[in-house]
């Protein structure tokens, strides 16, 4: 093998949007590339047109930028625009019709290949004829044998044709990094369309000549492309061309084993950026659907994993993709943030215009609050729609009897509220969670605790878990804290 610099690619089909087992795909390319300091690029395998989707492009493009997944060469957003960096382009393979054709007819003058003028009934046809037989649809090579004169009167009457890949005889045998070596027997290869009859090459054809053309050293992929790399290697070997490392990644699996699917729940990167997951705890969870650096670490920065991924340490069997660990890995980076750079994203991904106006002031009081309770942004709607937290926002609707203690009466606790408004109205110093504790211990101590703070408590939030009194009196600021206790009274007076 005889290539100098590591180059790999990350080469999605813009059938769809991102993938999470696309997003580790580019991620695994990109990490081999760099700690080996080599090149990423990122090509566009557009040749299915008929399930092309408007956008999907800018969306991959945007998700990896998101995600630090930067290439160096290939496709790339400029501004909101696609662009194209590098000498070895085009990357988007619709724009590369003319390279395709061109090796096209280099493998049928060298025989390695041959044009087919089969009509779909006939493959058709064929095909249900071998199914009932139990046998594997195969092309019976049925043009092969057609003469010259035959191609070029076809030819010339305007008869669509492919191009077939004529498959030698023997076994084709591939080191895949992951999986070691594997052999296929030829007699069980179909002879794979390369180029269809609009002029587009099929994947085949296309992947081989552009991971050759751009100097690809690795490929990278899933492994449901296994069976097809000894294809591959069969047009490698006819061109003559130097055969790229290849490793063929596990695949992601739901916890009940089956392939992770949108059916069974989100899959795509922009569901995990709509809900407020952070790009580096994502990527640290996705580096380990798969692979495991053999040591207990867990938490891994990109310039960590760079440092200690490896392909011989990414397993065979399928990754089980668990959306609790990756909750968890959120909540880890969470905690790390600065709590402005965490209230920014709070307010970002908050749908409630009463998060979206509030005073920034209280929100970051109520910031390590917040860190304690959510996974990831998007919590905080869902715990305000569901009543956590709206105390924060709203003024609670209090229920008369649940405001005094257990055995204290209501006369009893009008007191200690009316006490309660007394002493901190006349409270000298900063207004803090530990300053107001300090205020109220003695008082509540005397009349007892429970009986003093927990309607005060209860007054602040009309709940039966919040956090401390303290805590919730300093984030809502002396005025609310007042206004709300004298409207536990008032209630109380009912």
């Amino acid at each position: 093998m005889s290539f100098s610099v590591v180059r790999t690619r990350f080469a999605p089909s813009p059938t769809g949007y991102l993938h999470v087992g696309g997003l580790r795909t580019a991620l695994y390319a990109y990490l081999v590339a760099k700690q080996n300091q080599g090149k990423f690029l990122l090509r566009v395998e557009d040749t299915d047109r008929e399930r092309f989707v408007e956008g999907a492009i800018e969306d991959f493009l945007k998700a990896l930028n998101w995600a630090g997944i930067n290439p160096d060469e290939g496709v790339c957003l400029e501004g909101e625009h696609i662009a194209q960096k590098g000498d070895l382009g085009p990357y988007i393979q619709s724009e590369r019709l003319d390279v395709y054709k061109r090796y096209s007819d280099q493998l049928i003058e060298k025989g390695f290949a041959y044009k087919c003028f089969c009509t779909k009934e006939r493959l058709d046809g064929l095909r249900e004829e071998l199914q009932k037989k139990g046998e594997v649809p195969k092309y019976d090579r049925h043009c092969l044998g057609l003469t010259e004169d035959e191609i070029n009167k076809n030819v010339s009457e305007g008869q669509p044709f492919v191009v077939r890949l004529k498959i030698p005889e023997g076994i084709t045998t591939f080191k895949d990094e992951i999986r070691g070596d594997i052999s296929y027997p030829n007699k069980d290869l179909d002879d794979q369309v390369l180029m269809k009859s609009d002029g587009f090459p099929t994947y085949h054809m296309a992947v081989v000549v552009d991971d050759h053309e751009m100097q690809i050293s690795h490929v990278i992929r899933g492994e449901e492309w296994i069976s097809s790399t000894p294809k591959h290697i069969i047009l490698y070997n006819a061109f003559g061309w130097d055969v790229p490392v290849h490793a063929h990644l596990p695949l992601l699996l739901n916890e009940d084993r089956t392939k992770l699917s949108k059916r069974q729940g989100d899959v795509a990167v922009n569901d995990y950026i709509n809900k407020g997951y952070l790009p580096e705890a994502l990527v640290n969870f996705v580096a380990f659907l798969g692979w495991n650096p053999g040591d207990e670490r867990e938490i891994f920065s990109i310039k960590e994993l760079i440092k200690s991924f490896s392909l011989d340490k990414v397993s065979k069997s399928g990754a089980f993709f668990n959306t609790e660990k990756l909750d968890w890995y959120n909540r880890e980076y969470l905690k790390n943030i600065s709590m402005t750079d965490f209230m920014i994203g709070i307010k970002n991904f908050s749908q409630i215009e009463s998060i979206k106006n509030f005073n920034e002031e209280v929100l970051l009081k109520i910031g390590d609050i917040l860190k304690e309770r959510i996974s990831k942004y998007k919590d905080i709607d869902t715990m305000i729609e569901e009543g956590e937290l709206q105390y924060f926002f709203d003024k609670p609707n209090l229920e008369k009897n649940k405001i005094p203690n257990k055995n204290c009466d209501v006369d009893k606790t009008k007191e200690y509220l009316s006490a309660t408004i007394d002493i901190l109205s006349n409270m000298m110093s900063d207004w803090s969670p530990e300053n107001i504790k300090e205020t109220l211990w003695d008082y509540s101590g005397e009349k007892g605790r429970g009986d003093v703070l927990w309607p005060l408590r209860y007054s602040l939030c009309g709940k039966d878990k919040s956090p401390d009194p303290f805590t919730l009196a300093y984030v809502l600021g002396k005025d609310e804290t007042i206004s709300r206790i004298k409207n536990a009274i008032s209630v109380l007076n009912v």
